[in-house]
């Protein structure tokens, strides 16, 4: 039961728009290195856009030196697989990728995939993403799901029960509104990740944290005895590329 949780992921490519970085190695190897792992991409928090999943598929050819099986689950316009528990059940990742959270949790719930999010975890499939990805698995975090102005979500699957806070380092709003969230007992204790940290769970635990880059931190956040937030850092480990 590994969850990947990342401001990260998917590098930006030379040749292709994105490439597969040491994160999206290291989710592989939390599946146990398969021969032939199967990678479904999750892009419903940007509609399902075209552009998104093309430019997946397009990392994994370029990606030498494994034969990753790569699918798409689509909410939009419909499901795109008939049978979304089986083909979820039958992959080694499931990668969501980033945008409205509020907009993913919703659709989610609309189709049933909530309850079917928690067999597969529970299965054993890994579980990752970057951003909302990211956010999902938690309690709640902050969000630009609303608009430019952060606001809270805390209705998460609560696969983990933590609250998260994503691009720690390069948003302004995230780190202040955080801190007063876990504060205010709005949301509950729980981590945040600088862009291109990534947090491991084994469970419903934090193994460790990883970075794809140097100088990037994760964090514990919690609330004080006073009532003001306490931030912790904790050193990721640097990836090295894990697969290719």
């Amino acid at each position: 039961m590994n969850i990947l949780a990342t401001s990260g992921g998917f590098r930006p490519g030379r040749r292709t728009m994105l490439r597969v970085g040491p994160m999206i190695e290291h989710a592989l190897a939390l599946a146990g290195s398969p021969a032939r792992p199967k990678f479904c991409y999750v892009g419903t928090a940007l509609g399902d856009n075209p552009a998104s999943t093309a430019a997946v598929s397009q990392a994994f050819q370029a990606f030498p030196g494994k034969d990753v099986q790569v699918s798409a689950l689509a909410a939009f316009p419909m499901p795109s697989v008939e049978d979304v528990r089986a083909h979820l059940l039958a992959q080694d990742v499931v990668w969501v990728g980033g945008g409205s959270v509020a907009g993913l949790l919703a659709m989610w719930r609309l189709h049933g995939w909530d309850t079917i999010f928690r067999e597969v975890w529970e299965a054993g499939v890994v579980l990752g993403g970057v951003s909302a990805g990211s956010l999902c698995w938690h309690v709640g975090g902050t969000t630009d799901s609303f608009g430019p102005e952060l606001r809270p979500v805390t209705n998460g699957l609560a696969l983990l029960p933590h609250s998260n806070g994503v691009h720690y380092d390069s948003e302004e709003q995230r780190r202040p509104l955080y801190h007063r969230l876990v504060a205010e007992e709005v949301l509950p204790a729980g981590y945040a990740t600088d862009d291109g940290v990534g947090l491991h769970y084994r469970g419903t635990e934090l193994v460790e944290a990883v970075a794809d880059r140097p100088d990037a931190k994760a964090y514990r956040v919690e609330r004080g005895r006073d009532g003001t937030a306490i931030e912790q850092v904790l050193e990721p480990r640097l990836l090295a590329g894990e697969l290719s």
